[in-house]
């Protein structure tokens, strides 16, 4: 109230002494956005920024950063740029998202080979093998049928998390969910049914039949994954073990038949300096420097929300990928890793639009703490999502109007108030007196409220509109336009050299590239060749 008095007294003032022009000095800097030149002027700061981009940056990508948000379509990326904006007491339109300032951005097709509204296990296998699959299926090709065991064989594809083991890097995996949920899964996994967590959740005939389950096969699949950080306690453990959080509660007992200890197994390694942590305190009180392996299982099944994170117990994503870089990038060859928003999707297929949001703010989070521990000039970082949702936010709300807020109007058929934000399907749907729930009634900014939706289902769906593909770093121009989704990881593979793209990265008579290695050793080449 004070300042704006003396503002109020200085505008009286100013126009007295000034006249209009000092009316328009004062209007530009209380409020900027009134004036025209305020608009022209950042929109010619946003030009000069954008002619930079016409030197491309042809660099190696020594690391490749994948960021996942799990069902993080545009209107949620626009939601949570709202909401960040807002928590830092801003109107949050004009706020930008770390991925909003990457220079590249294209658009993902995101159907599998026999969905045209995807689910995350056929996605997975796209952005991370390389090649479209089948819904539920995670490395395997379309070959391989759902559920069926047999068609396994011969049908496996690999990833770009083996292909940069194979090549010397360090690789990683980093997940809100389990580490054998659908996303991850498909970075080691060649699994016809993405719900075969472990060997508890397989058919006796899919058993019998030698198929694996993917807890199993993230321990023998891919030898030494150097870090693996998420949730999945209980799909590691012999059936009934109990937990090692939460000993009395059954529910999250152990699920193997197999009476196998993945967790121990890995810990019999004779790898140097391995270490597995289960809570937060035991992770945070690692040093990196001397950590070569890092198993982290925080949770028996999916890591809580954000907003419901115990913070003695449980790490943030943020904090995850943190110790995860700071491992990884010790390897003087580089590294790869994997890293998963996946409870963006948990939020919305629950209605509870809240969590979501929060979910995208904290992997937003977790890309800026990226960006502080790498260099643009040797690390290529894309941000993208597997599918969207059949989520929005409309009904002509003013500038600042929560993001969880009332539209400005009621509704002319019902006369009744509706959130801005709503489904298409979902468990939103509710009526009262055989009509449409008056939302005035009930606390609807509370964390675990579920929007209304049109089409009332247990669960709400997929969505099955194009993606972004937000990219910076060495080769990240190369994600433009509108492509298929099995093209992102071919691009980071050859922003690498690493897989099958590798001839780019030697000149035709089979000397390293000179654009590939560094200013004083071309200089050396150069004159060699010159002398000989």
């Amino acid at each position: 109230m004070i300042i704006i008095l003396f503002c109020r007294r200085i505008f009286v003032s100013c126009v007295i002494i000034c006249g209009q022009t000092c009316k328009h000095v004062f209007l530009w800097l209380v409020e900027p956005e009134k004036h025209p030149d305020f608009w022209k002027e950042w929109a010619q700061r946003t030009l000069k920024n954008a002619l930079t981009l016409q030197d491309l940056n042809k660099n190696v990508a020594k690391n490749i950063i994948l960021f996942l948000g799990d069902g993080m379509g545009v209107p949620t990326v626009t939601a949570a740029r709202i909401l960040k904006g807002q928590m830092s007491g801003q109107s949050g339109e004009e706020t930008q998202l770390e991925m909003d300032k990457f220079p590249y951005v294209a658009l993902s097709k995101t159907y599998n080979t026999n969905a045209q509204v995807p689910d995350s296990a056929g996605t997975a296998t796209a952005y991370l093998c390389g090649v479209k699959a089948n819904e539920g299926t995670v490395g395997v090709s379309a070959a391989a049928v759902r559920s069926q065991c047999n068609t396994t064989q011969g049908n496996e594809v690999t990833s770009i998390l083996k292909w940069a083991k194979d090549a010397g890097k360090s690789v990683g995996i980093v997940t809100t969910t389990r580490v054998n949920h659908a996303t991850p899964s498909a970075a080691y996994a060649h699994c016809v049914d993405r719900d075969w967590y472990s060997d508890g959740d397989m058919p006796t005939e899919a058993l019998q039949s030698g198929c694996k389950d993917i807890a199993r096969q993230l321990f023998e699949n891919i030898p030494d994954i150097d870090v693996i950080m998420g949730g999945g306690r209980r799909n590691m453990y012999p059936r009934n073990t109990p937990d090692v959080e939460y000993p009395g509660d059954k529910k999250h007992n152990g699920t193997r038949k197999d009476g196998r200890n993945l967790v121990g197994d890995s810990g019999e390694k004779s790898f140097h300096k391995g270490y597995y942590a289960w809570n937060r305190k035991d992770l945070l009180s690692l040093n990196p420097n001397n950590v070569d392996y890092l198993l982290g299982l925080f949770e028996p099944a999916d890591l809580p929300y954000e907003l419901e994170r115990n913070k003695e117990t449980d790490p943030s994503l943020t904090e995850m990928v943190d110790v995860a870089i700071k491992i990884l990038r010790k390897n003087e060859r580089g590294f790869y890793l994997l890293v998963e928003g996946g409870r963006i999707d948990h939020g919305h297929h629950e209605g509870k639009a809240k969590q979501a949001l929060h979910e995208a703010v904290e992997m937003d989070r977790a890309i800026t703490r990226a960006d502080l521990l790498t260099s643009i000039y040797d690390t290529l970082t894309v941000v993208t999502a597997d599918h969207s949702h059949v989520f929005s936010f409309g009904g002509y709300t003013p500038r600042g109007n929560s993001i969880f807020g009332l539209a400005p109007t009621v509704s002319d058929i019902d006369q009744k108030p509706f959130t801005s934000i709503l489904y298409g399907n979902g468990p939103g749907f509710k009526l009262v007196n055989s009509t449409r729930e008056n939302v005035s009634t009930v606390d609807y900014e509370q964390n675990n409220y579920q929007a209304q939706s049109a089409v009332p289902l247990r669960m709400e769906t997929h969505g099955g509109e194009d993606v972004a593909i937000f990219s910076k770093g060495p080769m990240a121009h190369l994600l433009h336009g509108v492509q298929e989704q099995h093209y992102i990881p071919h691009v980071m593979a050859y922003a690498a050299c690493i897989g099958q793209n590798k001839d780019h990265c030697r000149t035709n008579s089979g000397s390293p590239s000179l654009s590939h290695i560094s200013p004083t050793l071309a200089l050396l080449l150069a004159v060699k060749w010159l002398l000989c």
